[in-house]
């Protein structure tokens, strides 16, 4: 991600309208974004880079089955941002029910934007109970391509495991695109 090129303040399109007046689209920071979501403590890693190098600040609250994982790794990103000044640039809700999560829910005036990342009932959840924007999927986002030159005994075990091991999951395959 920190090779990526920095995406704030990219130019995506200008134009001049018949009177002279340049009109253009101009990629900016959304400000203050809250992620919720579940075990998986890569997604504290992952969330907080993204949305750092789009130039945001993060408050992150990941489910209590990895809160000490999360915890490690938010005093991680802390002592690197620390030295730059921007120390509390990313932050952790560690609390563990769904009455603090519904008062966090009615901070429009502290949080930008909300993205809900798990199971179809967080999201419901989150959606329900939000007075902050969300941006949410429920179905329909985790796909299997199998391309024409694929090991078919390999490809038929990575699908069946995607699926049938666990399927109530958020990350279970629900698209199998074959070639």
């Amino acid at each position: 991600v920190a090779a990526l090129p920095d995406p704030v303040g990219a130019v995506r399109r200008m134009w001049t309208r018949p009177n002279g007046l340049k009109v253009g689209k101009k990629t900016i920071s959304l400000g203050v974004i809250g992620i919720i979501y579940e075990a998986r403590p890569n997604v504290t890693i992952d969330a907080f880079a993204l949305c750092f190098k789009a130039g945001n600040t993060t408050i992150l609250k990941g489910g209590s089955e990895a809160i000490h994982s999360n915890r490690a790794l938010i005093r991680v990103i802390s002592s690197v941002l620390k030295p730059q000044g921007v120390g509390d640039a990313c932050q952790l809700m560690d609390f563990i029910d769904r009455e603090a999560l519904a008062l966090l829910l009615q901070r429009e005036e502290d949080v930008d934007l909300l993205i809900p990342r798990g199971g179809e009932g967080l999201i419901r959840f989150v959606t329900k109970n939000s007075r902050i924007p969300v941006i949410k999927h429920y179905k329909g986002v985790c796909h299997i391509f199998v391309d024409e030159d694929a090991d078919l005994d390999m490809a038929v075990r990575i699908v069946e495991n995607a699926k049938v091991s666990r399927p109530g999951v958020c990350n279970a395959v629900e698209t199998l695109l074959v070639h």
